[in-house]
C-alpha cells in the first residue's frame, strides 16, 4: 500500500509519521501532485491557522488536487477544518468537501478555556473508521474552532456544546482530534484508516 502525507506549511507531520511507524505503516511525505494522486491512501494533517494554510495550498495547486482525490483521505485537526466549506478563522473559504462551516468556540463559563487542549471523549461513533473503538473513548484535542453537528458527523464530542469530532463523506474522512497523539485509541483509528477502509 502506498500511503502519502500531504506536505504543506501546517505541520504535525513528524508525530503522524511516528504513529504510523508504531503500527507498521510506511508513508511518503510529499507535495508532488502525481505522488498524491497515485497513492492508495492520503493523510492531510494540520496544525496552524486556516487562511495561511489555504493560501499555501492554492499557490501550489494542492487545493484542486485534494478536492479531486478518489481514494480514502483522512484530514486531521486543521486538515479536517480545511476540508469544510468555510472557516471563521480570518474569514477563510476552504475546500468545500464537507458542507460544514467551522466556527470559533464561545466560552459560556469562565472555567471553559479556549482553545480546548487535552483529552475528551468521542461518542455516537459511525463508519469503519471507528471499528473496535469503544463509545466514549478518550482522544487528544487542541483547537479553538469546530464544525457543528450535521449530516456528515460520524463522531461527537461535547466541549461548551456538542460538535463534530469526526466527519465522513464518500472517500473523505476528517478527525478534529489528533489520532497520532491519542494512545491506543488513536492507533486503532489509524489502523482502521490505513489497513481497513477500502
Amino acid at each position: 500500500m502506498k500511503l502519502t502525507i500531504v506536505k504543506y506549511n501546517a505541520g504535525n507531520i513528524q508525530s503522524v509519521l511516528y504513529a504510523l511507524e508504531r503500527i507498521g505503516v510506511e508513508a511518503v511525505v510529499t507535495d508532488d501532485h502525481a505522488q498524491i494522486k497515485e497513492a492508495d491512501k492520503v493523510i492531510f494533517p494540520g496544525v496552524g491557522e486556516a487562511s495561511n494554510a489555504m493560501k499555501y495550498l492554492k499557490e501550489r495547486g494542492l487545493d484542486e488536487v485534494l478536492q479531486n482525490l478518489t481514494q480514502p483521505v483522512l484530514g486531521i485537526c486543521l486538515g479536517m477544518q480545511l476540508m469544510c466549506s468555510y472557516s471563521e478563522e480570518n474569514d477563510t473559504p476552504c475546500l468545500n468537501i464537507f458542507d460544514e462551516r467551522v466556527t470559533k468556540f464561545k466560552p459560556s463559563e469562565a472555567l471553559e478555556k479556549i482553545p480546548q487542549i487535552g483529552w475528551n471523549n468521542i461518542y455516537d461513533l459511525k463508519t469503519a473508521l471507528f471499528s473496535n473503538v469503544k463509545e466514549n473513548s478518550y482522544c487528544y484535542f487542541v483547537h479553538g474552532y469546530h464544525a457543528a453537528l450535521g449530516p456528515h458527523t460520524i463522531a461527537t464530542t461535547n466541549y461548551i456544546k456538542p460538535y463534530s469530532s469526526a466527519l465522513h463523506k464518500g472517500n473523505f474522512y476528517g478527525a478534529q482530534f489528533h489520532p497520532e497523539k491519542s494512545a491506543e485509541v488513536g492507533e486503532q483509528i489509524l489502523k482502521n484508516f490505513c489497513l481497513g477502509i477500502k
